[in-house]
C-alpha cells in the first residue's frame, strides 16, 4: 500500500494565513499614519523655523534704527523710516513712533510688511499682496515703567492664512507654526 505523500507536509491553515495578514494590513495602516504625521510635523518644525528668521530679521531692521541722544544730550527718535518696502526709505514711515493697539492682530498700515515664499519683502499696508506667503505685524509700545528712554518691540510671523480661534478672539498667542520675538531698546549716546 502506497502512503499519500500529501499526509507529511507541513504549511498554513487559512485561518492562520488570514490572521497573519490582518497583522499585516494593521501595522502598515499604523506606519502609514506615523508617516502622514512625521511629514506634518516636519512641514510645521520648517515653515516655524523660517518664521523665526523672518522675525529675526525685521527685529533687527527696526532695532537698527536710531534711538538715542544727540550730540548736546537730547532725545532723537527715528520715527519716519518706512521699513514695510523692499528697500527702506528714510521717509514716509512709521520708524520707531509707538503703535496703535491692535498692530499685533490686525494688519495695520506702517505696522505690517507681506513676504513670499523667497522671503522677499512685497510691500506694507492693510491689503494682504499678491503671492503672500508670510504676515510680519510688529508693535512698539515705551516701557511703562521708563517711557521717554525704553521701548518694547515686538514681532510676529504668520502664515497667510486664518488662524481660527486665534483670529476670532483677537488673540496674539504663537500658533505651531509661528514666531513671536520680544526685545527691548534703550537710548543710547550717539
Amino acid at each position: 500500500m502506497a502512503k499519500s505523500s500529501f499526509s507529511n507536509e507541513g504549511g498554513f491553515s487559512l485561518v492562520e494565513t488570514i490572521f497573519a495578514t490582518g497583522i499585516l494590513a494593521t501595522s502598515v495602516v499604523a506606519l502609514a499614519q506615523m508617516f502622514a504625521i512625521s511629514v506634518n510635523n516636519n512641514h510645521n518644525a520648517r515653515t516655524g523655523s523660517y518664521a523665526v528668521t523672518l522675525a529675526e530679521q525685521k527685529m533687527e531692521q527696526l532695532r537698527g534704527l536710531t534711538y538715542g541722544f544727540d550730540g548736546i544730550g537730547l532725545p532723537i527718535t527715528d520715527n519716519a523710516t518706512d521699513t514695510t518696502q523692499p528697500t527702506e526709505t528714510p521717509t514716509g514711515g512709521t520708524g520707531l513712533t509707538p503703535s496703535p493697539s491692535g498692530t499685533m492682530v490686525h494688519s495695520t498700515n506702517g505696522y505690517v510688511d507681506y513676504v513670499d515664499q523667497f522671503g522677499n519683502i512685497l510691500g506694507g499696508g492693510e491689503a494682504i499682496r499678491d503671492k503672500t506667503v508670510y504676515i510680519r505685524r510688529w508693535s512698539i509700545e515705551p516701557l511703562p515703567t521708563n517711557p521717554n528712554n525704553t521701548l518694547v518691540i515686538q514681532v510676529m510671523v504668520t502664515r497667510e492664512r486664518t488662524r481660527g480661534l486665534a483670529d476670532q478672539t483677537n488673540s496674539t498667542a504663537r500658533l505651531k507654526d509661528e514666531a513671536r520675538i520680544v526685545s527691548v531698546k534703550t537710548r543710547k549716546a550717539q
